[in-house]
């Protein structure tokens, strides 16, 4: 048998009336707790007991007591009142200063070379925000899994979010290991990659993602192989720097490998542009305080972001063909 427990318009009318009045004893002291007439308090107490059916003070020109039914009544509401008061409190405090949880769902790559030092500053600034990192290649909803932001590939950023630039464009680069490069030719074009082992990313929806390049005015995708298949970028980069295979990654992933000469980068002229990676979240009015925090944070600790938010609509033109 199916119960209906929805709570009744308004079924909490007079609840704050009453329980005042009956700390009180007294119809004009509640009043004047709560900054109402007492003709006020007796009519909200009076359409109470109407919609409980019954009463819940004994009233005299002396005096005012409660009934057993209001001796009932008060030994329920009054806890259950105090909880909302609360839960009203603790929701105020988190729409007026920044503190409780930020929930973050990012990509693995982007955590050592982008997130790990803003959140160690950000924690250090903020100690009342405790911050949690769902590291996945999964495009999560964020409203439905109860993330306050994401951090993507500006690419797969749905256009109704607002989006806030964390990088600048940058290239998607093919690398290899100096070790790799001695046992293989060095490829000078996009078929070269045939006679090459190279390392694949399996992207959230099941499919291996094609290696994407620019040849003229054509984009081209490469249908690739090689030994490995992995489902993040930091599997792909350690795997190549040990000799594996070629890999294809995000250029500030392969920076600081290319720059200590652990990989070379290959097939540059052919490197495709990607938007950059951006902070997104679902709208501005929905902003509480610890998310604008870490916005503002992201602002003035990354000497590369632009100023200023905009929509994911408006912040980049799509290229579809790589993987988050």
């Amino acid at each position: 048998m199916k119960h209906n427990f929805t709570v009744r318009h308004g079924a909490l009318d007079g609840v704050e009336a009453f329980l005042s009045v009956a700390q009180h004893r007294n119809f004009r002291k509640a009043a004047a707790e709560l900054g109402v007439t007492p003709s006020a308090i007796s009519q909200a107490v009076r359409a109470l007991e109407a919609r409980v059916g019954a009463a819940l003070f004994v009233r005299t020109t002396r005096s005012v007591g409660l009934t057993e039914a209001g001796e009932r009544f008060i030994s329920r509401a009054k806890p259950a009142f105090a909880e909302l008061v609360a839960a009203s409190e603790v929701a105020r405090e988190l729409g007026q200063r920044p503190a409780g949880l930020l929930r973050l769902s990012v990509p693995r790559a982007v955590v050592p070379f982008l997130l790990e030092p803003l959140i160690a500053s950000f924690c250090r600034t903020y100690p009342e925000v405790e911050v949690e990192i769902a590291a996945s290649a999964e495009l999560v909803d964020l409203a439905a899994e109860g993330f306050d932001a994401g951090i993507r590939l500006g690419q797969f950023i749905a256009a109704d979010m607002v989006a806030v630039r964390l990088t600048p464009p940058f290239l998607w680069v093919v690398v290899g290991s100096p070790e790799y490069l001695r046992r293989r030719k060095r490829p000078e074009r996009i078929d070269d990659l045939r006679d090459h082992a190279c390392l694949r990313m399996r992207r959230s929806n099941g499919s291996i993602a094609p290696w994407p390049f620019v040849d003229g005015n054509r984009t081209v995708e490469a249908i690739v192989s090689g030994p490995l298949i992995a489902h993040d970028y930091p599997t792909l980069l350690e795997a190549a720097i040990q000799g594996l295979g070629l890999a294809q990654l995000p250029g500030p992933l392969a920076r600081a490998p290319m720059a200590e000469g652990q990989l070379q980068a290959l097939l540059t002229p052919f490197a495709v542009t990607t938007p950059g990676v951006f902070l997104y979240y679902p709208g501005k009015r929905q902003v509480l305080p610890k998310l604008r925090a870490f916005i503002e944070h992201v602002k003035s600790e990354s000497a590369d972001v632009p100023r200023g938010g905009t929509t994911a609509r408006g912040s980049r033109k799509l290229n579809r063909a790589n993987s988050s």
